[in-house]
């Protein structure tokens, strides 16, 4: 990934391409980074033209929280690739255990960071739907289902990544987390 332009400032077509190469990154976390980046998207989009059913305060609190999320969630997309270079460097060096299993750990926090704004971005899609613009429904509805989709891709990676380290702390709060996400899901239908 060094010297090569970010995934970000890619076009769609070459962004799809890169991640249909056969080259290890970028993949699955990329994918739900860009996930969660395009829900929060809606779900910006949604409060800004839900200002007949919001207060203009409330709109813009319900926007601004959205495009941090969504801007977060973009930077994740490169940061991803980069935690999974280091991993896949380490492994081609045959590098001992304890380092390869560093490394993973430290890419687990990319997935994690995923999870944790996906949380967020589920319950500003969530309120979106149910108080929003009635228009806008199936965009906040499509926001929530790609934020919660993100989060479960995310989740399983941050699994994979911290196999075998069992007692880590991110585990228990994956699942926390994935409970409050499916509760958001839940009160929307």
């Amino acid at each position: 990934m060094s010297g090569q332009p970010g995934l970000t400032g890619l076009t769609v077509a070459a962004f799809l391409a890169a991640m249909a190469a056969q080259k290890p990154a970028p993949a699955g976390g990329c994918a739900a980074a860009l996930s969660l980046a395009q829900a929060a998207a809606l779900c910006a989009k949604a409060a800004r033209l839900s200002a007949r059913q919001l207060t203009a305060e409330r709109g813009g609190q319900l926007t601004a929280e959205a495009e941090q999320i969504r801007e977060a969630a973009a930077s994740l997309i490169d940061e991803d690739a980069r935690a999974y270079q280091v991993v896949i460097e380490a492994k081609r060096e045959r590098a001992d255990a304890h380092r390869v299993a560093g490394v993973l750990s430290q890419a687990a926090d990319v997935p994690m960071r995923i999870v944790e704004l996906a949380a967020g971005a589920t319950e500003l899609a969530a309120v979106l739907a149910a108080d929003g613009n009635p228009a806008l429904r199936g965009d906040a509805l499509t926001a929530l289902l790609l934020a919660q989709a993100a989060a479960r891709s995310a989740a399983i990676l941050v699994r994979i990544d911290l196999a075998g380290m069992a007692g880590d702390a991110r585990l228990d709060r994956v699942e926390e987390l994935l409970g409050l996400i499916a509760q958001s899901a839940e009160r929307v239908g």
